[in-house]
Parts: C-alpha cells; structure tokens; sequence
C-alpha cells in the first residue's frame, strides 16, 4: 500500500486539494446560530456500509443540523446512483470501472477515490484442531461450493482424521457471505446451504469452540476478540500458506481474503461545506470506527494525508 492511497482515477479526475479550495468557495448552509444544515446522500457496498454508518452517527451527534443518510445498493447499484448524481458518496468494495467512470464524467461527476480501510476474513478450526493449520482456496471451495458432497474431513485429505464437517458462516444477507462466496467458490451468493448460519457473530464463536471438527469464517477482527476459543487456519492462494493480521490483510498478501474499502467523493458534491465536514470527520474518526466494526485500519499517516490535502 502506497501511503497516498487517494487517487486520481484517470485524466480529469480532481485531486483532493482541490476539493479543499471547491469547499472553500462552496454553496451550502448555516443554521441560525453558525452550526452546519443540509444533507449528506451516501449508498452503495454492503460491506463498506456498517463503517459509514458509524461515523455517520457520530457525525450526526456532533452537528445535529446535518442529516446523513447511508443506504445500501451494493457497489454498483451504488455507483449508478452517485453517478446520475443521486448520491454525493458512493461506499465500494471494489475500485469504479471504466463503463461507470465514463457515465459519471458524461454527467459532469469526477470521482475521487479514498481508501478507508481493509476486509479481512479469518477461516477458523476449534482449537484441538491439530491438522487443518493450512488449507488451499481449491480445498475450501471443494468443501464450500454448491452441491458439495465433502462432510467429513478425510475426504479433503486423506491423511486428516474422519471426523465430521460442522460448518459455520454468517447468513446470505451478510456481506461477508458475499465477500467469501466470490472470493473463494468464485461466484458471489454461491454456497452450500448446510451450515449453520447466523449474522451474530458470537453464534458462531460458540459453534467453532465448541466442536473439534467444526470449520467457519467470518471477519478477522471479531476472531481477534476471540482467539482464545478459536484456532485460525492459513490460507495457501499458491504462494504458500498465509495467516491473517493487520500487516498481512492491509498488504494483500492474505489472498483472496484481503481487499480494500473505499468510499469515492463527487467533485460538485464536495463544494458543499456539509459533505466536506463530514469526509473529514471520517478521516479523523476511521483510525478508531474501522476496527471498532470489524475490518483493519489504515496506517494513521495514510489517514493524517488525506486530512491535510482535504483542509
């Protein structure tokens, strides 16, 4: 990771300086006795979502004359909106595409990209568990996918004991499914419908802990609250096996089960001052709301950047 992870994606785009002086200059509101109004439009990734809505609702508490709304398209159906100009932030899980960008530029939208943090997911054994320390992705997607016929852990590797799968995930509606369904069986909503799911993440806690033959996932910075029920397998992507940190999450390098989060800003948004007092309040606030929802923050220098380039 470069520590300017704001971008220009492409000829045209404008720089964050930019917006500053734009903000500057800007139309927008007070409130009678000096205090911010207006509104802030924010939609798209799911899994982006719970890290804006914290900081929406904190932001809200400080300047109670703004309201911030956060919904959730998805990436795309987000970015169809922030480019149509619907919407004056877009939350993404994955960097705009052209065929987007060039409908945002048509409609006179330059988008600007800021990374906010990292996704990490943690695949997890009971602690007893003293062969499965390692897996590859094709073993997980052989146990995972639709249609599978794999219960009992012999059948993925012959040496490992026959003890039966119990399998633990987060619900379909749970963008970590998504996540994991794409990154690892390659098609997102994609899964064997024989596990137990919950979107409580403590259900699942209790479900691995307690069964030396279980196996689940969810998100690395829950496991990390709970590592001491809980075992972390490797993960091999074909450069050999990988455990998930902070160092190797925000890297990449824990592949497929690593990527960036990013939220991208409409130039003609940011002349307002509300929605430039809320990107800063985000940046000041990520270091803390990113892994108080789960995911890996960036460095605070990263953070620190994008401040000074958007004051």
């Amino acid at each position: 990771m470069t520590k300017k992870t704001a971008r220009r994606i492409g000829s045209g785009v404008v720089t964050l300086a930019a917006l500053a002086i734009f903000a500057a200059c800007g139309g927008g509101e007070s409130g009678a006795e000096g205090g911010l109004t207006g509104m802030v439009r924010i939609d798209g990734s799911s899994t982006v979502f719970p890290v804006t809505e914290a900081v929406a609702e904190e932001f809200q508490i400080a300047n109670q004359g703004v309201r911030v709304t956060v919904g959730i398209s998805g990436t795309g159906g987000g970015f169809k909106k922030f480019c149509s100009g619907e919407t004056d932030i877009s939350d993404a899980s994955r960097p705009i595409k052209d065929s987007e960008l060039e409908i945002c530029r048509a409609n006179g939208i330059e988008p600007v990209q800021l990374t906010v943090g990292y996704d990490g997911l943690a695949v997890m054994v009971h602690p007893d568990n003293t062969f499965a320390g390692c897996m590859t992705v094709d073993e997980l997607k052989m146990i995972w996918e639709p249609g599978s016929q794999i219960t009992h852990w012999n059948q993925v590797r012959s040496e490992w004991p026959e003890g039966e799968f119990i399998l633990y995930g987060p619900g379909t509606d749970s963008g970590t499914f998504d996540y994991f369904t794409e990154a690892i069986v390659g098609e997102e909503d994609a899964s064997r419908p024989d596990f137990t799911a919950s979107e409580d993440d403590n259900v699942l806690v209790q479900g691995i802990a307690g069964d030396r033959y279980a196996l689940g996932y969810f998100g690395y910075a829950y496991y990390a609250e709970n590592q001491d029920k809980l075992k972390l397998v490797a993960i091999d992507n074909g450069s050999g096996c990988v455990e998930p940190n902070p160092a190797t999450v925000q890297s990449g390098e824990y592949a497929p089960l690593s990527r960036p989060l990013f939220i991208y800003l409409s130039n003609t948004a940011m002349e307002r001052p509300e929605v430039k007092a809320f990107v800063e309040f985000y940046l000041t606030n990520a270091q803390q709301l990113v892994p108080d929802v789960g995911y890996v923050p960036l460095g605070p220098e990263a953070y620190a950047g994008f401040l000074n380039e958007v004051m």
